[in-house]
């Protein structure tokens, strides 16, 4: 599976650029010995983030996947793809 939508791929550019700054922040939270509560609340919104990143990385490429499968009727082939979607599924979790 390759990522070739251009939109998806600007949007989730966007999204890392942007956890790529909370994470900057966090290390600027840690080297100013800010309290722990701020710094631990920074990181579950980066969790959450990259968690958002992931299933939209996934649900854009099983959409494509499937569609592309649609032409096709080999069932096989569509397995294989739900199995590995799901393996992705399982690993976010």
């Amino acid at each position: 599976m390759k990522l070739d939508h251009p939109p998806t791929q600007q949007n989730l550019v966007k999204r890392l650029r942007r956890i790529e700054g909370q994470v900057r922040g966090v290390q600027a939270m840690i080297t100013e010995q800010r309290d722990c509560h701020e710094i631990f609340q920074q990181l579950t919104a980066i969790q959450s983030a990259m968690r958002s990143v992931s299933l939209h990385l996934l649900e854009s490429s099983a959409s494509t996947c499937f569609q592309d499968l649609s032409d096709t009727e080999n069932l096989h082939d569509r397995e294989l793809l739900l199995k590995d979607i799901l393996t992705l599924v399982k690993k976010a979790s």
